[in-house]
């Protein structure tokens, strides 16, 4: 397999082509999780796939069937409710390893956390949603007073310790609810092995041909943890080799490619780029500079034919949104042509009128 048909599949894999899923919760579901950095863009990753518009995709966060948390990498991602217990139980204790140095610089520690959570908890009981200051301020009148990135490391904890999660939206404002208030405890129980096993299957089917160290950076399990994991699922994929490095996905045959050129336009933290690290190659096979020279801006990819050409910058006007893309090579009228079209299925998605502006 090279590595333009690896990407071509993952583009099929992650439902970036070929049918839509369903609706924002099946594409969560199906990926394990996805990375939910910046709120108004990571829901156009969950609209792309599903083929829905903004409002759904609020609708699903709202209503506590799709929940914005931390759970991998120490940062946001959108995990599916039912899912919640179980990944975070499975993820979280090394999370909070990898937290352990700047909670320490922050001076969060455990007896902190035995204060503050019995105050949190009490603050939330009843259905109350809170956002991130008025936590603040309910701990300031306990004689704790917790802001910048001690508040924001102390919030995390209580998430990976399955004690909060995100409440209904006040406007642009998260909000926190309490986990035992907002999660059904109906959903599948998944622990040890088990757990193991079916967050390797999802990664694997849902983000796959990818690697063993890609499953380890995206879901901070020790590369141990992911051979386990890929024992116990081992006769439920298949494997392949990609420029030397071994990739595994789920079985099928190679999918009907998408008529060329066929243009993607991404958020900066969408899967199909943040998901990989032993295989992000595949993505760029041409080597193409991509990121402004002496920079490390994190970039809205510009795929063509699953390949990065470029990014782009979103910029909002009072009259919608202008779309600057950053090209690594020149496109024929063709190639504009689909990344025009691609441009417009995002303002379908967000309901504004979208203005690609070439020359800015």
């Amino acid at each position: 397999m090279d590595a333009v048909e690896v990407a071509h599949r993952r583009l099929h894999r992650q439902h970036l082509s070929g049918p839509p899923l369903p609706d924002p919760v099946a594409v969560v579901r199906h990926l394990g999780a996805s990375q939910a950095q910046e709120v108004p863009m990571s829901r156009w990753s969950l609209g792309m796939r599903s083929g829905t518009d903004d409002a759904t995709v609020a609708r699903s966060l709202d209503d506590g069937r799709l929940l914005r948390t931390h759970a991998l990498r120490a940062t946001w991602h959108y995990v599916a409710a039912e899912d919640l217990r179980w990944v975070q139980a499975l993820t979280g204790p090394r999370v909070l390893r990898v937290n352990g140095t700047v909670e320490r610089q922050v001076g969060l520690d455990d007896d902190v956390m035995a204060r503050a959570t019995p105050v949190v908890t009490r603050a939330l009981r009843g259905g109350e949603h809170l956002t991130r200051r008025e936590v603040a301020d309910v701990l300031a009148r306990a004689g704790l007073e917790a802001a910048g990135l001690q508040l924001a490391y102390l919030l995390m904890r209580l998430e990976l310790d399955a004690v909060v999660t995100s409440g209904v939206a006040r406007g642009a404002q998260q909000t926190y609810a309490l986990v035992d208030e907002r999660v059904p405890d109906d959903g599948p129980d998944l622990r040890g092995d088990d757990a193991l096993a079916e967050l390797t299957r999802r990664f694997f089917t849902g983000h796959g041909p990818a690697a063993e160290k890609d499953l380890a950076w995206w879901a901070t399990l020790t590369l141990a943890q992911v051979r386990r994991g890929l024992a116990l699922v081992a006769d439920e994929l298949d494997q392949d080799e990609v420029d030397g490095v071994a990739v595994w996905s789920a079985p099928g045959p190679s999918p009907v490619r998408d008529p060329s050129p066929t243009a993607h336009v991404l958020q900066g933290y969408d899967e199909y780029g943040v998901a990989y690290t032993a295989s992000r190659f595949a993505a760029n096979v041409a080597g193409l500079p991509i990121a402004p020279p002496g920079t490390n801006q994190v970039i809205q990819p510009l795929l063509l034919d699953s390949q990065v050409v470029g990014w782009w910058r979103r910029v909002a006007t009072k009259d919608g949104v202008v779309a600057q893309p950053r090209l690594a090579r020149p496109l024929t009228d063709a190639e504009r042509h689909a990344v025009v079209d691609a441009f417009a299925a995002y303002a379908a998605f967000a309901g504004l009128p979208v203005q690609v502006d070439w020359d800015a």
